[in-house]
């Protein structure tokens, strides 16, 4: 189809001279394997699909990279394939135009094509509902790990409100410029405030899904920019906590902690971290101590 933006008129002159659709589960590479799930589309059904297939005009401005699926050959009367398109995370369409294009009704077109046979984008579409629903979890537990006074400035790094890529960027930037502006401001004790922070980066070290989000990031950031002998002051001068432990072996087995400063640490909070990890700490932990992070021997 000719480069333009994606419309749900240019959709429907394209089905209005469709002899047949064929949907198969999968990506254009799939369609003519065998063991790939299918349906034929024709007469009056075309035209059910047609409003199924309902974008937002304009499209998104985007093109992903990733193959798609299910895909859907338009033949015309003749049987010549004139469309190919696919199914963009199961909620958009490309193929269309010069960008993928939202779906009006992607959960509609989802339980007609699991009327189908063609089950795949339903439950594509559960597995995101429960990685999104962790995701919510993982966000509010991060929230409530906020030393208090921060956790309203927290939730603003954490959902910058924006779907466009380069407004939500700008957001999350002023955001977090909020968050470093009054860190300071609710704990102006240094020591109080690094033990503070180092609580709150623990959280991450436990999360069951593993890495840092952007909003981890945040707050490794803002402990980055402490003076790094005040940080060391703090955990040797006080006995920390479980969770500021785990926080102290993110930071620092951070690459720009380690890039500043090396691996090595001083006593005794070298041996007070290192007894943690083997008694408590987590596999990535783990994997850093036989490495050779916070001062180890490296045992690999």
């Amino acid at each position: 189809m000719d480069e333009g933006a994606p419309t749900t008129a240019r959709l429907r002159d394209v089905l209005e001279r469709a002899g047949r659709v064929v949907i198969t589960e999968g990506s254009p590479a799939d369609v003519d394997s065998a063991d790939v799930a299918r349906t034929v589309v024709t007469g009056t059904g075309i035209a059910d699909l047609s409003r199924l297939l309902a974008v937002v005009d304009g499209g998104t401005g985007d093109r992903c990279r990733c193959d798609g699926g299910p895909t859907i050959m338009v033949h015309d009367v003749d049987d010549r394939l004139i469309a190919c398109w696919t199914l963009h995370h199961r909620s958009g369409l490309r193929g269309l135009g010069d960008s993928d294009a939202d779906l009006r009704d992607g959960p509609a077109l989802t339980e007609w094509l699991a009327g189908q046979g063609l089950t795949a984008s339903r439950e594509a579409q559960a597995r995101l509902a429960a990685q999104r629903a962790e995701e919510d979890r993982r966000q509010l537990r991060w929230v409530q790990a906020a030393p208090a006074g921060l956790r309203e400035a927290a939730m603003d790094v954490c959902d910058p409100p924006g779907r466009d890529p380069r407004t939500r960027s700008d957001r999350l930037r002023a955001a977090t410029v909020r968050l470093t502006t009054l860190v300071p401001r609710v704990c102006p004790d240094g020591v109080e405030r690094v033990l503070a922070l180092l609580a709150w980066a623990g959280a991450a070290a436990r999360e069951p899904t593993g890495g840092l989000k952007w909003y981890d990031l945040a707050v490794q950031q803002l402990l980055l920019a402490e003076d790094p002998g005040l940080v060391l002051t703090a955990l040797t001068t006080h006995s920390p906590s479980p969770a500021q432990l785990d926080g102290a072996a993110q930071l620092f087995a951070s690459l720009e902690w380690t890039g500043a400063h090396g691996r090595q640490l001083p006593e005794p909070l070298r041996s007070t971290l290192i007894g943690h990890i083997r008694a408590d700490g987590t596999e990535p932990m783990r994997f850093r101590l036989r490495h050779g992070y916070y001062g180890a021997e490296r045992s690999v």
